[in-house]
């Protein structure tokens, strides 16, 4: 089971809503909590002066002195939960409702041990009134002749839940407004934060496309080692590419010299009387004139990258067609929107359109269709003829360099698989297929969209 999400964003919004939701609830808990000392404060000082005043009225022997009581007005209102005592082993007095502590100090003779006050000072306390009411007391230790005094004042807790309660809800209220506001900031945040990413993977579509060569350098320094490495690796990759280009040259080039020596050869009286043997050093060096072709070919990001508009080299390759298969009457269907061009080497276009036509022209029925449209950052070329077409099998075998699956004719099956690998040198792709408007072969060729002109 995940527990975080796959993307960057979701995971950063995920810990940023967790942190943010742990962070308010630890802020209302210490408000709260704040809150909830300052109401009590102000009810200890009530509670504290009444201690006082009674702690002044315990005589000497244990009794109280009625007569030097004085209440407070809170005191003095019944019913509202406020009351004292005072308890002595001379004897109890009390004023309001009784009070039962939840942790009452020692009584008795002897000294005070280290849980109890200061003599000056009185100690908190909660206890339950006899009416079942919370009570928060304040008491006082007054040492007698006869023994230690309890003092103790109490006030009902309610008022200070009370008031804690009502601010509570406006509190918890704008503490949710606050986290809805943070939400949004960390949206924000986030979008504007994980930009330069989107930026740099436009940059990356772009050198594919050819477009640019490099990804800008201008990066956040989080991301420039990134993008220089991302650099490094194109040049890397277009030097190689240019240096295997130069390696298959030389040996084409290598290769055409000995050919021409023995054509010339070969046009010597008696040489080859019956012409297979020109025939055959003919078609090496027409192999060894395609491998200089793929040579020139330029990869997607080149500098060398040309224009070829496909209106035009499809119009062209299809007015050779018609000359060379001259005894068909085939109908010819071209849909391509003008302008519409790919990033490759005219010549690649030219070879690759050519085998794709020359093989629909041999196999076709009665028409051909050629249909051209981009498809993103892509150009897809679909040419359908109505012929038999192809088996799956067939379709996996046709791809295959000298695999002949029509021995009639003068081929020499490498005219698909030459296609197939000019289109992938120039970072597209050839699919085969079945056509959709009958069971003929349907051949989809994609190629890198070039640029509009400037």
């Amino acid at each position: 089971m995940r527990l975080l999400p796959r993307s960057l964003t979701g995971r950063l919004l995920a810990i940023s809503m967790l942190t943010t939701i742990a962070a308010l609830a630890f802020a209302a808990f210490s408000i709260g909590h704040v809150l909830e000392r300052f109401v009590i404060r102000g009810m200890d000082q009530q509670l504290d002066a009444q201690v006082a005043m009674l702690s002044r009225a315990v005589r000497g022997d244990g009794t109280l002195d009625r007569g030097r009581i004085v209440n407070l007005p809170v005191f003095e209102q019944t019913g509202e939960g406020w009351s004292w005592s005072v308890e002595s082993p001379r004897g109890r007095w009390t004023n309001g409702n009784a009070v039962t502590s939840e942790h009452p100090l020692r009584r008795g003779p002897g000294p005070l041990d280290h849980h109890d006050p200061d003599p000056a000072g009185a100690l908190p306390g909660e206890g339950v009134s006899d009416t079942g009411e919370p009570v928060h007391t304040r008491e006082l230790v007054v040492p007698t002749s006869a023994g230690d005094a309890i003092v103790v004042a109490g006030g009902p807790r309610r008022l200070a839940t009370a008031p804690l309660r009502e601010a509570m809800l406006p509190l918890l209220a704008s503490l949710g407004i606050l986290g809805l506001g943070l939400a949004l900031a960390t949206v924000v945040q986030l979008r504007f934060g994980l930009r330069p990413l989107r930026t740099l993977q436009a940059a990356l579509a772009d050198i594919r496309a050819g477009r640019t060569r490099h990804v800008p350098g201008d990066q956040p320094d989080e991301l420039a080692p990134l993008a220089a490495e991302l650099n490094a690796l194109v040049d890397q990759n277009a030097a190689q590419l240019e240096h295997a280009r130069r390696h298959v040259a030389n040996l084409a080039h290598g290769l055409k010299t000995p050919l021409a020596a023995l054509s010339l050869k070969l046009e010597e009286s008696g040489r080859d009387p019956e012409g297979g043997l020109r025939a055959m050093v003919a078609d090496i060096d027409g192999r060894v004139r395609h491998h200089l072709g793929r040579a020139r070919a330029s990869a997607p990001g080149s500098r060398h990258q040309t224009r070829t508009e496909l209106a035009r080299a499809v119009s062209d390759l299809t007015a050779v067609m018609k000359g060379i298969h001259a005894d068909r009457a085939i109908h010819v269907a071209i849909e391509i929107t003008p302008h519409l061009a790919v990033a490759a080497d005219p010549q690649d276009i030219d070879e690759m359109l050519g085998n794709l036509l020359d093989n629909a022209w041999r196999h076709t029925c009665s028409s051909v269709t050629i249909a051209a449209a981009p498809s993103g950052s892509t150009v897809e070329l679909v040419i359908e003829d109505d012929g038999p077409g192809l088996s799956e099998q067939a379709i996996l075998e046709a791809l295959v360099p000298g695999r002949r699956l029509d021995e009639r004719g003068d081929g020499h099956g490498f005219g698909l698989p030459i296609a197939q690998e000019l289109a992938e040198l120039n970072g597209g792709s050839l699919v085969l297929g079945t056509s959709r408007s009958g069971g003929g072969l349907r051949a989809v060729l994609v190629l890198p969209a070039a640029t509009p002109p400037l």
